[in-house]
């Protein structure tokens, strides 16, 4: 049994007693240098996310499992890429379906795979579509329509009283564009959500885009910032003290610096200029490209505030010395630590080496019997210190292996965190061409056939919808929020490189349900 199951022995050992078996059970705890299993404890809720972690590796013995902050992160993200008010409910309204009566499709025994698998998710499902119905709010989108429910907070009336519109120029002009600097146009941000006015102008996707891919990208930083802060925390269980100075601080401030000072920017720009002074905010791409390039002669884009060269190019200089911190000064003190140890087990006379130590046929039979050695309490005795073999070729190759991949992949995975913008507009887009050319059609019949036309037009709707948006759109958005947490948020911190605890068993043994 597991370590943690220790406590429930002594309720096991009271039903053995009682049902009155002649076999004693035994308990024999063994003492191994082995690696242990890992053992997640889970339960109905939760296992189905432990197995989307599982899918990427076994967690190794003791190491911080990222299954319960995958239990908020992973329907988030998906719900970011699924956001629609009408679509969240009825995946919500399903998942419920299969919560409610699952004791029954439990007893059923289905042999059908991709029921039983969609049924093994059925609590993923539930939040997926909780989440999915908040960022549909947020989006303020409901079958590719907004819902208007606190009035839009745009007024065109100003503009005729004070801009000289006129029922003329509506004529003769497609598209007029409203002025939010005219008292009167603009009544300030919508209560909750993106305002139902958007639906309808035809600069949405302009407004949408930049909205979606600024949010895309403050979600992926944070969300990378904080894998990079999980790893202190195994660094410190593990007690690897190299690894907090010479790993974690440099990584964190090179994410901090570059892609930690962007969401700095992003958010002061929001709160800097809003819709009466828009037309005078500079191009936040222009001015991150330029501070890696240290090129600030073109005064069209101006600065964002007073200071902003020289606090860029220091952030610049500083993500730089971070790159040989992670590369070269691990392996220096590695190997300066290694020679430290080599130097305390031996003296040197007159050129040759004498060891004060166990000798290195003997190190690996000591070091096994010391590790299985322990004292009445419990605790390990301590072992010699033995001189291990070092390669410091080797470690330069896999520091820069690895300084090259997290600096490398600093970019490359902040990239890779727009696909919530590029998901979230191809959902978008699908609901209104369907909407448009689907039921649309039945809407603007006039006469009374058009109502028993609607009938039929709204089946087709409902099962496109189901098919297409629900299944396919939602498979997509279930991959890519996958590859975001196993890719971008797991590599952080989680090696997965352990196996999992299978109890003893004879039932598995008779039936032959063997899990690698």
């Amino acid at each position: 049994c597991p370590e943690g199951g220790f406590a429930d022995l002594p309720f096991v050992f009271l039903k053995q007693e009682h049902s009155g078996s002649t076999v004693p059970s035994i308990l024999n705890r063994m003492q191994t240098n082995q690696t242990p299993p890992t053992y997640n404890k889970t339960n109905k809720f939760t296992s189905g996310f432990q197995n989307i972690v599982d899918a990427y590796g076994i967690g190794t013995y003791r190491e911080i499992n990222p299954a319960p902050y995958t239990i908020i992160t992973f329907p988030f993200l998906f719900a970011v890429m699924f956001g629609d008010f009408g679509h969240g409910i009825l995946m919500t309204l399903i998942a419920v379906w299969m919560v409610v009566r699952e004791s029954r499709i439990l007893s059923q025994k289905s042999d059908n795979e991709m029921f039983n698998m969609v049924f093994s998710g059925r609590y993923i499902i539930l939040l997926m579509g909780l989440f999915s119905t908040y960022t549909g709010l947020i989006y303020n989108d409901c079958f590719s329509k907004s819902l208007n429910m606190f009035g839009s907070s745009w007024s065109v009336r100003p503009m005729f009283n004070k801009a000289n519109w006129s029922d003329a120029l509506l004529e003769t002009t497609p598209l007029l564009q409203l002025d939010p600097a005219i008292p009167g146009v603009f009544g300030g941000p919508y209560p909750f959500g993106i305002d139902p006015i958007w639906n309808i102008a035809s600069n949405k996707l302009a407004f949408l885009n930049s909205f979606k891919m600024k949010m895309s990208v403050i979600l992926g930083i944070f969300q990378m910032l904080f894998g990079v802060a999980l790893s202190l925390l195994n660094h410190i269980y593990f007690k690897k003290p190299l690894n907090i100075y010479l790993g974690f601080i440099p990584e964190m401030i090179f994410m901090s610096s570059l892609f930690g000072y962007l969401v700095i920017l992003i958010f002061y720009k929001w709160t800097a200029y809003d819709a009466h002074t828009s037309k005078e905010a500079p191009s936040l791409l222009i001015h991150f490209i330029n501070m890696f390039l240290f090129s600030y002669e073109d005064t069209s884009n101006k600065m964002l505030y007073s200071g902003q060269k020289g606090l860029q190019c220091f952030l610049v200089v500083v993500a730089l010395l971070c790159v040989p911190w992670m590369l070269v000064a691990k392996p220096l003190v590695l190997r300066q630590q290694y020679l430290r140890r080599k130097h305390l087990g031996t003296h040197n006379f007159g050129g040759i080496r004498v060891g004060n130590g166990p000798t290195e046929e003997d190190a690996e039979i000591i070091q096994h019997d010391q590790l299985s050695t322990h004292s009445e309490e419990g605790e390990e005795l301590p072992m010699c210190s033995v001189p291990l073999q070092f390669d410091f070729g080797d470690t330069v190759v896999y520091q820069a292996i690895h300084t090259i991949e997290y600096c490398l992949g600093c970019i490359s995975n902040t990239a890779s965190y727009l696909r919530l913008w590029a998901l979230s507009l191809a959902h978008a887009q699908l609901s209104e061409v369907l909407w448009t050319m689907v039921i649309h059609i039945g809407l603007s019949v006039r006469s009374l056939g058009g109502g028993l036309g609607l009938f039929f037009i709204f089946a087709a709707f409902a099962t496109l919808t189901v098919a297409i948006l629900l299944v396919m759109e939602g498979l997509s958005a279930f991959l890519h929020a996958l590859r975001l947490h196993w890719i971008e948020f797991q590599n952080k911190f989680y090696t997965g490189t352990g196996f999992k605890f299978l109890p003893f068993s004879f039932d598995i043994i008779r039936e032959g349900r063997f899990d690698d």
